[in-house]
């Protein structure tokens, strides 16, 4: 595998080495002796699947109560996959990157404690797979709009397919002034 830190610290680009020949392939999507080697201490709790349509954003989603990091692939299609550091006392707080994943290229992403992550689907039927390190707990989860403007993410779709709960998310000021965002460190 791969390991790549990203422009926010913490967040990993994966990249796993694929085997391959006329019969199809084979990779470690998952080894956690390699991310324990890398410095990512991560159990799998729980491991979630979504399938979305093309124009789709899901997002901006965490969790602080059990402290959930995730591990996210896309199983098949394409997506633009986000992280948004939310940790008040971090240097970047606020700050966002993005991953472009897809059954073909086969990219990985972390996203650790901490941080939302939310992804728009590029192609109909786009899968993802999510590990979380702990389970759900819909009492201790949250999301941020997608769109917030001082967050800026560049979205590729100005116009997405949202859910009620993420059209009417929280912005980041009202997050970082709730006491749950004291709980993320």
């Amino acid at each position: 595998m791969n390991i790549t830190p990203l422009a926010l610290q913490d967040v990993i680009r994966i990249e796993p080495v694929v085997h391959g020949d006329t019969r199809g392939f084979f990779m470690e999507a998952v080894n956690i002796e390699v991310l324990r080697e890398h410095g990512i201490d991560f159990t799998i709790a729980q491991h979630n699947q979504s399938r979305s349509q093309k124009g789709v954003v899901r997002g901006l989603h965490f969790q602080w109560d059990k402290p959930l990091g995730k591990i996210i692939r896309v199983i098949h299609g394409r997506a633009f996959v986000v992280a948004v550091d939310i940790r008040k006392n971090s240097k970047t707080y606020g700050k966002w990157v993005g991953e472009e994943l897809s059954d073909e290229n086969k990219t990985i992403l972390y996203v650790p404690f901490g941080f939302a992550s939310g992804f728009y689907a590029y192609a109909d039927d786009t899968e993802l797979e999510y590990y979380y390190s702990a389970l759900y707990n819909p009492d201790g989860e949250s999301n941020i709009l997608w769109n917030d403007e001082r967050i800026g993410i560049e979205w590729p779709d100005k116009n997405p397919i949202l859910s009620e709960r993420d059209k009417n998310a929280r912005k980041l000021t009202q997050w970082e002034n709730s006491p749950e965002s004291d709980l993320i460190v």
